[in-house]
């Protein structure tokens, strides 16, 4: 098996965030020591049943990884160096509040093994991080990345949000100032999406907060693309900016359909054509793990023996058989998010066909669109296509 990426959910959080939907609860503490315990016994069947994997990356998310005492931290990471062949220089993740880092904490997460960091800032403007129910406040976000630093590490990545409620042009300029004047060598910036179910999203739908206003969303996007690109930075995929060569290896390998293996509640995977998730009640995914009695058989390439092994882990949900045609079309949709875009010669060593065969007619009907264009042997989108990128990858999937 080729190396892999690692995702390991942490679900905890000290507040849940009024625009969150993702699998993350609040007021569950207690569970943490048997959720650990938990986590750990997945890492081990996983291990066992893929035989000890290469892995090139793991990433930390959640929820609040950095909420954790830095003890589990280190204990996780024994477990994965234990059951997984973790490469040399192996980048490894972890989501941060900023309002958890102490001098003392961030080295125990060095010591641990940590050796990069992705900071949830989401903005330099208090009123604006009030609104998203966040924790830390502007100057607290600017002392944890230079916290981070003093402490050694020399790899932090900070997240953004923009197309918020309320948020205007000048709050976002403030935010992209801050950000220049920290300068940190990688950089996330994210549309808010008004998720069903959440809080925010019924104080939009109930006319109490603004309904965002989608075309100055884009404004936005495009002056911290203009913003960053003079200050240096590669804008190496649609949502990610990044400078001195440090591209996010986690998701690098995501975007390329690279195998990955999620362990944690409702965490997702991808591995020998199988796409599968976990159960998400963490309360369920520890009963079942305490209570199991080992995964069985191997993965060896037959579609029916690969989907009883990775049945066999026991908290594993849904599973779906990636077949030839929706892996081909998953790797032009992925592929096209990055600025070096779908390599024709990598495509067709992993397929036996050129894209340029294989989406003939789709490619005839977007060239002339200037959404794409073909550039040193690579198919990619153009600077007008990343805004209207979802209108080129749906046409793979017609």
């Amino acid at each position: 098996m080729q190396p892999i990426a690692l995702y390991v959910h942490i679900p905890f959080c000290e507040t849940k965030c009024p625009y969150c939907d993702f699998n993350t609860y609040a007021k569950i503490e207690s569970l943490i020591p048997d959720y650990v315990a938990a986590l750990r016994t997945e890492i081990e069947l996983w291990g066992g049943l893929l035989d000890s994997p290469a892995v090139r990356a793991v990433f930390f998310g959640g929820g609040t990884p950095s909420y954790l005492p830095s003890g589990d931290i280190s204990a996780l990471m024994a477990t994965i160096s234990g059951s997984f062949a973790l490469q040399d220089d192996a980048e490894i993740t972890l989501e941060a509040n900023p309002g958890d880092f102490t001098p003392d904490k961030l080295n125990w997460l060095l010591d641990a093994g940590i050796n990069r960091l992705s900071i949830g800032v989401q903005s330099f403007d208090d009123g604006l991080l009030c609104l998203l129910g966040r924790r830390h406040t502007a100057s607290d976000a600017i002392d944890a990345y230079r916290m981070a630093y003093d402490a050694g590490f020399d790899n932090v990545s900070i997240d953004l949000m923009y197309g918020l409620p309320h948020q205007t042009v000048d709050h976002w300029q403030e935010t992209l100032a801050r950000t220049a004047d920290l300068h940190p060598l990688h950089v996330s910036l994210y549309a808010l999406t008004l998720e069903g179910g959440t809080p925010m999203e019924h104080s939009v739908s109930q006319g109490t907060l603004p309904t965002p206003d989608p075309d100055l969303a884009a404004d936005m996007y495009a002056l911290a693309e203009h913003d960053l690109g003079a200050l240096g930075y590669r804008h190496y995929e649609i949502s990610n900016w990044a400078d001195d060569g440090k591209l996010g290896l986690h998701n690098i390998v995501y975007w390329r359909n690279e195998p990955y293996l999620g362990v944690g509640p409702g965490a997702h995977s991808s591995i020998a054509n199988h796409r599968f998730s976990n159960i998400k009640p963490p309360r369920e995914y520890v009963k079942r793990l305490q209570e199991h009695s080992g995964s069985s058989g191997s993965l060896n390439g037959s579609r029916e023996d690969d989907y009883a092994a990775i049945r066999s882990i026991p908290v594993v949900d849904t599973i779906e058989f990636i077949d030839r045609p929706l892996e081909m079309a998953e790797t032009m949709m992925l592929g096209l998010r990055l600025d070096t875009g779908v390599s024709i010669s990598e495509f067709e060593a992993r397929f036996g066909a050129s894209p340029l065969d294989a989406y003939r007619e789709e490619l005839d009907e977007l060239q002339p669109t200037g959404l794409i264009e073909t550039v040193d042997g690579s198919i990619r989108l153009t600077d007008r296509g990343r805004f209207l990128s979802n209108e080129v990858f749906v046409r793979f999937f017609d």
